[in-house]
């Protein structure tokens, strides 16, 4: 991503990833910066991003930024630090292989299509975060899962969440006075 340095006026590479290890074993995420679309799929990085195993994140990172990690095929699990507090639009999808996630306690947001197409996925646990909002298609076709904890802090969801998966409302694991997942469960 390019942008213009105001003190020095000149246009500078901003870092938004990193890649590390031969062949790209590892990416270090940068404090929250997104990819548009076109760079999260140009040609280069999508084979890089093949080949990531695992994910870093820099001290005093607050966001995981749009696309971060989009297409880390090969990338299993995923330990989300605390002080974390959103993850961004698609930032893990098409994570194929990927089984598990580590959220942090700090976690209030989770973007539209953050986790979709993670078709190895098979439980979710939100129940020790303070997630407030899942974003439309947030895990949808994740064609394993299962299992979905979810904590009373949720108060707004999008479309299709679980549209493509396995789960029925009845393996949403929340208390009962969570008036979102009332609704999911009523609706069966």
């Amino acid at each position: 991503m390019r942008w213009l340095d105001k003190k020095w006026h000149k246009v500078v590479e901003k870092k938004l990833i990193e890649f590390e290890d031969e062949p790209y074993g590892k990416i270090i995420v940068h404090g929250g910066n997104d990819l548009r679309w076109e760079e999260a799929h140009s040609g280069a990085r999508e084979e890089k991003i093949k080949l990531v195993t695992k994910v870093v994140f820099l001290l005093n990172t607050t966001k995981v930024g749009d696309r971060a990690c989009v297409l880390a095929s090969i990338l299993v699990i995923v330990d989300i630090p605390e002080g974390i507090t959103s993850i961004g639009i698609g930032s893990f999808e098409f994570c194929s292989s990927l089984k598990e996630i580590k959220f942090p306690k700090s976690l209030t947001s989770i973007g539209q299509y953050s986790f979709c197409n993670c078709s190895s996925l098979e439980k979710v646990d939100l129940l020790h975060t303070n997630v407030q909002y899942l974003g439309y298609y947030a895990f949808y076709y994740c064609t394993s899962l299962r299992e979905m904890k979810v904590p009373d802090s949720l108060q707004t969801f999008g479309d299709l969440i679980f549209g493509g998966t396995k789960l029925v409302p009845s393996d949403i694991n929340v208390s009962d006075s969570n008036a979102v997942v009332a609704y999911l469960r009523s609706i069966q």
